[in-house]
């Protein structure tokens, strides 16, 4: 994934734009993830989705998997303010 952008459609066809925080690979879950929030609202929540080589978005299914994006995002957010 390569854009600073994503456009995510909801269930009833509305089309959002995001902003990208960061991408990263799993070799433990063999995925790539992303994690991304609204360009519309405050940047205080943030996203993650799973996402294939042609850029579309599955959920994160379960909680290994959501404790370790927990884990990335802190470290960014770490590195962030230091």
């Amino acid at each position: 994934m390569d854009s600073d952008t994503i456009i995510i459609t909801d269930d009833n066809g509305n089309e959002k734009e995001f902003g990208v925080l960061f991408t990263f690979n799993s070799d433990e879950f063999e995925k790539s993830y992303v994690l991304y929030y609204d360009l519309g609202e405050d940047e205080s929540e943030v996203y993650s989705s799973i996402y294939d080589e042609e850029g579309h978005l599955y959920p994160v299914e379960t909680k290994e998997e959501w404790d370790m994006i927990e884990e990335v995002f802190q470290a960014f957010m770490a590195e962030d303010e230091g």
